[in-house]
């Protein structure tokens, strides 16, 4: 048996991370000198991804915020570059910063995580922590794939609180956006009802 246990792994440098970003069709992330491709999932996320951005779009349709697609990075200083979540809010100007060649959002209110395997532990910690540290943020939403169960982070003042919402004839009270949205509205095409 033959094992790789002495092999280096390769330290991406930011460098070497946009050109990537550039040329290729999918979307990745830069993790202190891992890249790891965004794309690809299971139905189910790309169901909740849909469902959400769709209500998030009319809530918000003929008023002063404007939702954002999966493909939209969002700068995250305390774990540069940027982060693409599932969805996002912004409400009023909409402010970008140009990194490298990619326009990456700068003040969204709301962001909201659909959770995979393999980026749960990272949406639940890392990009959480990343994410509140957005001056603007008021809300970050994570949405289970394999149950029904929505956790949701409202900012009050400089404090964070955490809800968790796991019923579908639950609703879910989006505070920035004064809308709110059931859970088998979110869950629609995922579990049966």
């Amino acid at each position: 048996m033959v094992t790789n246990l002495n092999r280096k792994q390769h330290y991406y440098t930011l460098e070497e991370y946009f050109a990537l970003e550039k040329v290729g069709d999918a979307r990745y992330e830069y993790w202190d000198g891992e890249i790891f491709c965004m794309s690809g999932g299971s139905k189910e996320h790309y169901r909740l991804t849909r469902n959400i951005y769709r209500w998030l779009d009319r809530v918000v349709q003929g008023g002063k915020c404007e939702a954002f697609m999966p493909d939209t990075p969002i700068t995250t200083p305390k774990l540069p570059p940027y982060r693409y979540p599932d969805a996002s809010v912004v409400c009023g100007e909409s402010r970008f910063e140009n990194i490298h060649g990619i326009d990456a959002l700068v003040n969204p209110i709301l962001i909201v995580e659909v959770l995979s395997p393999t980026t749960e532990l990272a949406d639940k910690e890392d990009k959480r922590i990343a994410y509140q540290a957005i001056e603007s943020l008021q809300e970050y939403v994570l949405i289970a794939q394999d149950k029904v169960e929505v956790t949701h982070y409202t900012r009050k003042g400089d404090l964070w609180f955490r809800d968790v919402v796991s019923d579908l004839s639950t609703s879910l009270q989006l505070t920035s956006l004064a809308s709110t949205i059931t859970l088998a509205e979110l869950y629609r095409g995922v579990v049966s009802q």
